[in-house]
C-alpha cells in the first residue's frame, strides 16, 4: 500500500483547508484536520490575535480550487445512491450493526467535508468563523476514526456498504450563499443528528452486545460534539443576520423553500436543540409544523 501523503503545511490555514478537503483517502484526510487544528493551537501567542490570526488564516483572500480536482476528494467507495436505495438492516445482526455503523461513519466524513469547505470556501469572515470550524474540522475527523475502528473490529472498512449524498448536495445547493449555508447545513441536517442520536442509542441498547453498546459510547461522544457543531452555525447565522438586518426566523423558511431543504419531523431532542442555540420559539414552530 502506498504510503499516505500529508497535507502539506505551507499557505494559509485557509489553503490548507482547501488542500485537505482535495484529498481522497478518508484517514488522510482526517489526519490532516486534526493537524490544521493543532496547527492553530501551536502558534505564537501573538498570531492568535486580531489581524495576526486574520493574516495567518488567510481571511481576505478568495480562493478557487483547482480545476480539475474533483470537490470533495474522496474515495470510489462508498457507492453512492438516491436515499432511498440505501437499505435497511437490523442492528440485530453483526452485519446489520456494521452497516449502521458504515452510515454514520459516512455522516462523519462528510460533515469533515463541510468543515473544511466553509473554512476555504467563505472568505472576509471575522477570525473566530475559520477557527470554530477548524475545530468542527478536526471533531468530526476524531468521529470518523472511532466510527471506523469500531467497523473495522466487525471485519469491515468505510465503503463496504452503499451511502447516499444528501450532506454534501446541500453543501452543493449553499455554496454561493453563506447565510444559507449556516442554516440549511449545521443547523438543518446536522441538528437532525441530534434527534435521531439517542434514538439509536435506544435500539442498540436493546441489541446488548459489547459490540452495540461500544457504538452507544461512540455516538455519547458524537452527540455532545455535534451540540457544539450545531451551535456554531447557530451563532453564525444569527451574525450573518444579523449584518444583513433579516429576521433568523422567517428568513429560514424563505431558505428552506429556496433550497428545498427536507422537512424536520418530531421527535426533537429539545433539551440538546435548546443547549446548540434554537430558541423555545424556533422548536414550537417545529413541533407545530403540518
Amino acid at each position: 500500500m502506498p504510503s499516505r501523503p500529508q497535507s502539506p503545511a505551507t499557505g494559509t490555514l485557509r489553503q490548507q483547508a482547501l488542500a485537505a478537503l482535495l484529498l481522497i483517502d478518508p484517514t488522510t484526510k482526517a489526519d490532516a484536520a486534526h493537524a490544521l487544528w493543532q496547527q492553530l493551537q501551536n502558534l505564537p501567542e501573538h498570531d492568535r490575535l486580531g489581524s495576526a490570526l486574520a493574516h495567518v488564516l488567510g481571511a481576505q483572500a478568495s480562493l478557487t480550487p483547482p480545476a480539475s480536482a474533483p470537490l470533495p476528494g474522496r474515495p470510489v467507495r462508498p457507492v453512492l445512491v438516491p436515499p432511498a436505495s440505501v437499505a435497511q438492516r437490523s442492528p440485530f445482526t453483526t452485519e446489520g450493526l456494521a452497516a449502521l455503523l458504515h452510515a454514520i461513519a459516512h455522516i462523519e466524513f462528510n460533515a469533515i467535508n463541510l468543515a473544511l469547505d466553509a473554512v476555504w470556501r467563505f472568505a472576509g469572515m471575522p477570525p473566530d468563523f475559520y477557527v470554530d470550524w477548524l475545530r468542527v474540522a478536526d471533531e468530526e475527523a476524531t468521529h470518523f476514526s472511532l466510527l471506523h475502528t469500531h467497523l473495522q473490529s466487525l471485519g469491515h472498512r468505510y465503503g463496504d456498504f452503499p451511502a447516499h449524498d444528501g450532506l454534501w448536495e446541500m453543501c452543493v445547493k449553499t455554496q454561493d450563499d453563506i447565510t444559507a449555508r449556516m442554516a440549511l447545513v449545521p443547523r438543518t441536517l446536522e441538528a437532525r443528528g441530534l434527534d435521531a442520536t439517542p434514538l439509536i442509542q435506544a435500539k442498540l441498547r436493546k441489541v446488548g452486545t459489547p459490540a452495540a453498546q461500544r457504538a452507544i459510547d461512540i455516538l455519547d461522544i458524537i452527540l455532545r460534539d455535534e451540540v457544539g457543531h450545531v451551535a456554531i452555525g447557530n451563532r453564525w447565522y444569527g451574525w450573518l443576520c444579523g449584518r444583513e438586518g433579516l429576521d433568523p426566523v422567517s428568513h429560514y423558511r424563505t431558505l428552506a423553500r429556496t433550497h428545498q431543504a427536507p422537512r424536520l419531523r418530531p421527535p426533537f431532542n429539545e433539551a440538546a436543540r435548546l443547549a446548540a442555540g434554537f430558541s423555545r420559539d424556533e422548536i414550537d414552530r417545529l413541533s407545530q409544523a403540518d
